[in-house]
């Protein structure tokens, strides 16, 4: 059953895993992004699964704090909202011990403007909204050091850099950190903005139009690939294994191709058998 519920009643209402593990009675509980590329493939998911005799369990929400914490306090066996830099700051910050299972998705981004053609339109002291979040922070400003508008510590991996990082600014530019998911909304008040492209788009804006510079860098290909995350043990279950062959499949692939005109690419790179060595090199960057 299709479930959402607001971001304060998970943590009374989350789904508990049945006793025996998800394997027993072929029942996965997930917590998933209230978001087309996360909601309409995990409903095909669902449907596919149920042809095999399993269930999944789903709760959409918006935020994106709360999956974790629900995935490490064992309320719900996976997640399916973040990349891999988010999931590894989280864990920092809050001394989690959540981990990527399989990858579904490339999310490309760009810095956009409603106001200037170009960046060298930008006037002095523009501002320009970034998120607020440590991983997708650096992310903003690596593109904008590629434009030439700044020059950031180059001993910082993008995945840790933050405006103290910022060694030249010579126009002055304003920084607003703001959530990830409202970057598309900040455009009409700012100069420029950063965002992630699926979200320009369905904030009705034409992502070349408003395109000041897009994402084209393969090295951070995988650091912002989205992935289902889980305690590492799931990953030994055969439920892993089921719920990665929907998410992998010819089916979710065509939906991704074809959604907003390919504004996000579908990536199988990491799978239950290689996603702990890729998590275990890239956690100790």
């Amino acid at each position: 059953m299709r479930t959402i519920i607001a971001i304060t009643q998970i943590s009374v209402d989350g789904v508990m895993q049945a006793p025996g593990g998800p394997d027993e009675d072929r029942t996965i509980s997930m917590i998933v992004t209230e978001s087309a590329p996360y909601q309409e493939p995990t409903e095909l998911v669902k449907e596919r699964l149920a042809e095999d005799g399993w269930t999944l369990e789903t709760t959409y929400v918006t935020d994106i704090i709360q999956p974790n914490q629900t995935v490490e306090q064992g309320e719900y066996d996976v997640n399916f909202f973040q990349h891999l830099a988010y999931l590894e700051q989280f864990n920092r910050d809050n001394n989690t011990a959540v981990e990527p299972v399989f990858s579904v998705y490339y999310g490309r981004s760009g810095v956009f403007s409603l106001k200037h053609d170009s960046f060298d339109d930008l006037p002095d002291g523009a501002k320009v909204s970034i998120p607020v979040d440590t991983s997708n922070n650096g992310r903003a400003l690596k593109l904008i050091e590629e434009a030439g508008l700044i020059e950031l510590d180059a001993s910082k991996p993008v995945t840790q850099l933050s405006q103290r990082d910022i060694t030249t600014n010579p126009k002055n530019l304003e920084f607003i950190e703001v959530d990830q998911q409202s970057l598309a909304q900040t455009l009409p008040d700012v100069d420029a903005g950063f965002g992630f492209i699926r979200l320009i788009a369905e904030a009705g804006h034409d992502v070349e139009e408003t395109g000041l510079i897009l994402e084209d860098d393969p090295e951070v290909e995988l650091p912002f690939s989205v992935v289902v995350a889980a305690k590492p043990e799931f990953r030994d279950t055969e439920a892993a294994r089921v719920l990665q062959e929907a998410y992998q499949s010819d089916e979710v692939e065509q939906w991704y191709q074809d959604y907003q005109g390919g504004v996000v690419e579908y990536t199988d790179e990491i799978t239950v058998d290689n996603s702990q060595q890729i998590w275990s090199e890239f956690a100790t960057q």
